[in-house]
């Protein structure tokens, strides 16, 4: 732990605003049509020396932290407004320490508190998840370094802890040195439950005509991806004639593609799972769809999924945890039940990330036919700031393919100033271009090229992001209401 790299958080400020879906995106129990995304900056200084600000955004992600169907949307946005409330205390709390120091500090604690408060440890992390960026955004600044040059060099130190006892004796800084990060992602296109595979399943009037895809049919010849993420409801009649819809679409492709199911916890047990991909494996109309089937992504419910053994399941297709993947300790827990990976998710916190891709690397050396591995995963990172710090976090993990949603369901930058959206497409412009739509209006909007994405312009000073938001555009986040909502007759 060197001095020159130990550092203090002073201040931070947490912004919030509004935005739109232009198609609805249905996962789980719940369909969406508009959010909310949180903006923060972090003023920090090291050494005492100069100091600068790091940034981070996430969307207020509702029904997914906490699925409780007697909270509405707005109280699962209280929820992590608490959570950011609570990391601010702890971090601007602390002495100097490094960058990982601060969050391993603040981890226990957060958990603690959040338990004090009806809360689970996803929802503790999240808070802590954004100030890490932060914190990681201003350390490059400050030291003139990109994210993958930081993170390679250990300058946030990086070492094993008392949530860690699998890695002990592992040398986590030289883990880090032998990263390499990806030039270039292929995106992983989501299909919700309700996206219409082709133009014949849109209900009249409801085509948007924004000049981007809107079916699966026309994403497959626009964007010419080769990887895709289904979205299944646990219900093996829907979801099977569903599937056979969808593999007719791909089937067509004249390459080979690969799928990746999500189950978003549809599924109670262990046998009803069986059954549908058993089921699913004998469709004469699925036979080269579930040859292409990668992985199915937690589908069992998280107050079941690490009780009970997989190991069946993994004997027809390898399973993953996502929404089970609450804490530092959950990835061993569900090696042992016979997972075979766990997915990164940025807004479940970088060095959770980090340290799962280590506890692969080692197991799998150790034991070459376990073949652990990551997934990337998305829970609608919008173009800036939150989609380029999770790229970049994604490449240094070495990954190939990422899922990727905002692109499709969100329409770009709209809804930023104009001005905002112009300095993104300037400092990124492998990234985004400015389209023109008819009346004129001017929208950022990424650049999908063969069903990937380039990343050259990541690689500046900081976290990924050479622009940053018009901060006197953003309204101050209002102030969490939790646990105040507890008391409400509505929840249970």
């Amino acid at each position: 732990m060197t001095t020159e790299n130990r550092l203090r958080v002073h201040e931070v400020e947490v912004r919030e605003w509004p935005y739109r879906l232009r198609l609805p995106f249905r996962f789980g129990n719940v369909t969406k049509t508009h959010g909310r995304q949180v903006v923060l900056r972090a003023r920090v200084s090291i050494g005492g020396g100069p100091s600068a600000w790091g940034c981070a955004a996430e969307c207020l992600s509702a029904k997914w932290f906490d699925k409780n169907p007697s909270l509405s949307d707005d109280d699962n946005y209280d929820q992590l407004r608490w959570s950011i409330e609570a990391a601010v205390r702890h971090y601007t709390s602390q002495d100097e320490n490094t960058a990982f120091g601060h969050a391993m500090v603040a981890y226990g604690n957060l958990i603690e508190e959040a338990h004090r408060h009806s809360l689970g440890p996803l929802i503790a992390g999240f808070g802590a998840a954004l100030l890490d960026r932060c914190v990681i955004d201003a350390l490059g600044k400050l030291r003139g370094m990109p994210f993958s040059a930081l993170m390679q060099g250990n300058l946030v130190g990086m070492q094993t802890t008392q949530w860690t006892p699998d890695l002990q004796g592992i040398d986590l800084g030289h883990f880090l040195g032998t990263l390499s990060p990806q030039r270039e992602l292929l995106l992983r296109h989501t299909v919700g439950l309700v996206d219409a595979i082709t133009p014949l399943d849109q209900a009249p009037g409801s085509a948007v005509n924004d000049g981007l895809p809107e079916t699966l049919e026309e994403v497959v010849a626009v964007y010419r991806q080769r990887y895709f993420k289904i979205k299944v409801g646990g219900r093996l009649g829907p979801d099977l004639e569903r599937l056979e819809a969808i593999a007719s679409v791909l089937d067509t492709l004249p390459h080979a593609y690969h799928v990746t199911l999500d189950g978003n916890e549809q599924f109670q047990a262990v046998e009803p799972l069986m059954e549908f991909l058993a089921t699913m494996s004998k469709a004469p109309r699925l036979r080269r769809f579930f040859q292409s089937l990668l992985w199915i992504e937690q589908p069992l419910a998280r107050h079941v999924a690490l009780q009970a053994s997989v190991k069946a399941i993994d004997a027809i297709c390898p399973v993953i945890i996502d929404e089970s993947d609450v804490d530092i300790q959950a990835f061993p827990t569900a090696i042992a039940l016979g997972y075979r990976g766990v997915s990164s998710k940025i807004c479940k916190g970088l060095y959770k990330s980090l340290i799962n891709r280590a506890r692969c690397e080692v197991r799998n050396a150790s034991n070459p036919q376990g073949k652990l591995f990551m997934s990337a995963e998305d829970l609608t990172t919008l173009p800036g700031i939150s989609l380029q710090q999770d790229l970049a976090l994604v490449s240094l993990l070495g990954l190939v393919h990422v899922e990727k949603n905002a692109h499709h369901f969100v329409d770009g930058m709209r809804g930023r100033p104009e001005a905002e959206q112009r300095r993104f497409v300037q400092a990124h412009p492998d990234l985004y271009r400015l389209d023109t739509l008819p009346d004129g209006e001017r929208i950022a909007r990424l650049i999908l090229n063969e069903g990937g994405v380039q990343l050259g312009s990541l690689d500046g000073p900081g976290f990924a992001c050479a622009a940053e938001p018009d901060w006197e555009s953003l309204p101050p986040s209002p102030p969490s209401r939790w646990p105040d909502i507890l008391k409400e007759s509505h929840v249970r």
